[in-house]
């Protein structure tokens, strides 16, 4: 008996929760041919497909539901997304008018066509022109608010983010985004008091919200009192193990009152490794395998400067560099599973958040390419739902060898204001071929480069299998 259409989609929903991605798509695919008149169908498949980074194959399906009557802006959404992510930027930037004009008020929609705008123009008015139309459309509408502070924030500065957020609150006092966004640029830009009223003020709309603590910590450690953010951090990392932000706040916090648990975090001597990739089978030599590797990235970065909500400055990122039709970029696997390998059998197994979920096996849960421009630098970050992360470099400018540690990366340096300020505790010189292993929750970030060559490299994130 074939199931429903809803019961095959609510099941699919569950396989991607569960991160069973390649599970949920086939089932995805099922229901598409059990029901083929059905668009709901086709859009399902399509947005799942677009998610795992198949943008081809998510473009096919998602106009297949087009042809049988679907015109949903949601649908043009996930349409808009499948082109964006093929380089196909004013077939994208048509797309996501397309989805605007028929949900004004789809926010997601709006941020990332701002998003868009910004990434292939650099022009901070340019990218929040669309939220200053909207804003004047409906003035009354919260949420418009928030999401042009977020753009903001990422083309405008903190400063003035935190100008228009603290000039929102006095109408909406509290809209939970809003003081999020007001605690996040009042520690950037040295209100740490303020900051800090504003977390009161958060804490008691919402205690139980983990990005809620999450903020009261940040506003604490930013205030300088660090030993009231030591109990809200071993909350999150009890609640949530392998939360990497939680554990990169537990240690920060304990790094500042001198707990002992900082060093069994950071034990940059055991955890933090670099090899060389391997050749993959076509190549006579690693130089003759990034030469190659290096061509095919370049040609496929066609951004002016980054995207929002990343760590790279002056640069541009790509992602799903697997789904991309290249031979080079197809063996990236190949050429560093033999490193990923030796690291694993390097950690070895023990009680620390890192070695306890040391398998031996493991699988990418990720990986992009990011070219930096001269002056191009990583801020401090980690990443939140990986395992182990890395950097792998690909060309270098000359500056790397300059005696400066100009384009080094660098760890320690927390990614959120501290009181007093904490500075890097190490760092590793990249090389061409280099593959530096890390775990995620540590913070990491590079160092400012200048000269007149870029720096192109890929990372990815692992998670145990």
């Amino acid at each position: 008996m074939t199931m429903s259409l809803k019961s095959m989609n609510e099941e699919a929903q569950a396989l991607r929760s569960q991160g069973k991605h390649d599970e949920a798509i086939e089932l995805f695919m099922k229901a598409a041919a059990a029901y083929p008149t059905s668009a709901v169908a086709e859009h399902n498949l399509a947005a799942a497909l677009g998610d795992f980074g198949r943008a081809d194959e998510a473009e096919t399906h998602i106009r297949r539901a087009f042809a049988k009557g679907l015109k949903a802006p949601e649908s043009w959404l996930v349409l808009a997304r499948a082109l964006l992510a093929q380089g196909r930027l004013d077939e994208a930037r048509e797309a996501f008018e397309k989805t605007i004009e028929l949900s004004p008020l789809m926010l997601v929609a709006l941020y990332e066509y701002a998003q868009l705008i910004w990434m292939t123009t650099g022009d901070s008015a340019a990218a929040i022109a669309p939220l200053n139309e909207m804003i004047k459309s409906y003035p009354d509408t919260v949420d418009m608010y928030s999401t042009k502070a977020r753009v903001m924030m990422y083309t405008s500065g903190a400063e003035a983010t935190y100008r228009f957020v603290t000039a929102a609150l006095e109408r909406w006092p509290d809209d939970v985004k809003l003081l999020i966004l007001g605690i996040d640029s009042g520690t950037l830009v040295g209100e740490a008091a303020t900051a800090l009223e504003m977390s009161d003020r958060l804490v008691t709309l919402q205690p139980a919200s983990r990005a809620v603590q999450e903020m009261r910590a940040q506003a604490l450690l930013a205030s300088g009192r660090a030993e009231e953010a030591v109990p809200i951090a071993e909350k999150l990392t009890e609640a949530d193990p392998n939360d990497q932000h939680a554990l990169a706040l537990l240690a920060t916090v304990c790094r500042l009152v001198g707990d002992s648990r900082y060093q069994g975090l950071y034990d940059y001597d055991a955890f933090v490794r670099a090899y060389k990739l391997t050749p993959p089978d076509g190549w006579a030599s690693l130089d003759e395998y990034l030469s190659d590797l290096g061509a095919a990235l370049r040609a496929r970065h066609p951004f002016k400067t980054h995207p929002f909500s990343n760590s790279e400055e002056h640069g541009s990122k790509i992602s799903d560099l697997l789904e991309m039709d290249d031979p080079a970029i197809k063996a990236i696997p190949k050429a560093l599973a033999p490193a990923v390998n030796a690291h694993l059998v390097h950690l070895g197994t023990g009680t620390d958040p890192l070695r306890s979920r040391n398998t031996g096996r493991w699988k990418i849960d990720g990986i992009w390419s990011v070219w930096l421009k001269p002056n191009g630098f990583h801020h401090d970050h980690v990443h939140p739902t990986a395992w182990l992360s890395s950097a792998c470099y690909i060309e270098l400018p000359d500056e790397i060898d300059a005696g400066g540690q100009e384009g080094w990366i660098k760890f320690g340096e927390p990614g959120t204001v501290t009181s007093p300020k904490l500075a890097p505790e190490h760092a590793v010189k990249p090389e061409p071929g280099m593959l530096v292993l890390f775990p995620s929750y540590m913070w990491h970030g590079t160092i400012p480069f200048g000269g007149d060559k870029s720096r192109l490299s890929i990372a990815l994130d692992i998670v145990p299998d």
